[in-house]
């Protein structure tokens, strides 16, 4: 039998869930087996975050991802996705110098990455200015509203948005104006549900929340948190499917165990000469001792 054919999301695609009342699936991907599995099992977009520098790099926070950083991840998870939509965020200063930087580097995540979309953060006027570019430019772009990651060292740590001295009212406005500039979908982070609750019913494209409660079109959490692949502070709105982290290292103890311990490899996991070539081996290497003497 041939394969079923395979319908990639697209952007009307999401549009359309919304419509309908279909719950959209985003996860983080950063590299080509993840991405694999990821697109296997049904997921819709992949998001190829600068949490990343988080996750996978290292770094205390996103700031020092850079442009190379995030092609080289993007990459491979475009090459594995089949059906996902691809979208790839554009970290910190890769969008705030100019406009034609911008568009260059967000082409290039299109160009040279594969991806199908950007991500960038925040709604002030210069954003939202350099949304309409984008989108004039024919690179569909994913906006950003909330706890904004980049935006750390101004907010002094990660917390909580918009649930205080009316912050929740400007958080809806940014949202509002994102759409209104050509976003397809807004990611609503660490805002309270009543806030994210209100911004979804408002938007006609779909919300994608990580920490804004059960009322958004979607939901997004990295990848490296759902199979508890990472250790340290959880957020609150993390809930952890698998204990990844335990169970590696009860893997490679036991590896290192039996190496130790001589165990393995076994007889099983080693390769065998044919008697004729053991033969021939031994009779080669009785020839050359022979033939070596003084």
């Amino acid at each position: 039998m041939s394969e079923p054919s395979i319908v990639r999301v697209s952007v009307p695609g999401l549009w359309a869930r919304k419509e309908a009342g279909e719950r959209i699936v985003v996860l983080t991907a950063y590299d080509y087996p993840t991405a694999e599995i990821l697109d296997r099992a049904g997921v819709d977009v992949l998001l190829v975050g600068d949490s990343l520098g988080m996750a996978v790099l290292g770094y205390e926070n996103t700031l020092a991802v850079t442009m190379e950083d995030m092609l080289h991840h993007v990459k491979p998870v475009a090459r594995a996705a089949r059906r996902a939509l691809v979208v790839a965020d554009m970290p910190y200063l890769s969008f705030h110098v100019s406009a034609a930087d911008s568009v260059r580097n967000a082409g290039r995540f299109l160009k040279e990455g594969g991806a199908q979309a950007v991500k960038i953060e925040g709604a002030s006027p210069s954003r939202l200015d350099l949304v309409r570019t984008l989108v004039e430019a024919e690179i569909p772009v994913m906006g950003h509203v909330g706890l904004t990651p980049q935006s750390v060292n101004r907010l002094g740590q990660f917390k909580v948005q918009g649930g205080e001295g009316g912050a929740g009212a400007a958080i809806i406005r940014g949202a509002e104006s994102l759409e209104a500039a050509g976003v397809f979908a807004v990611v609503l982070e660490c805002i309270p549900l009543e806030v994210a609750a209100e911004i979804t019913k408002r938007l006609r494209i779909p919300t994608i929340g990580i920490g804004a409660g059960p009322h958004c079109d979607g939901q997004v959490l990295v990848f490296h948190d759902l199979i508890g692949y990472s250790r340290g502070y959880m957020p609150k709105f993390v809930r952890r499917y698998a204990d990844l982290d335990g169970e590696v290292e009860r893997a490679v103890r036991a590896y290192a165990g039996d190496v130790r311990d001589g165990s393995f490899p076994a007889d099983e996991h080693c390769y065998h000469l044919k008697p004729a070539e053991k033969a021939r081996l031994k009779a080669a290497l009785a020839g050359r001792k022979s033939g070596g003497g003084a």
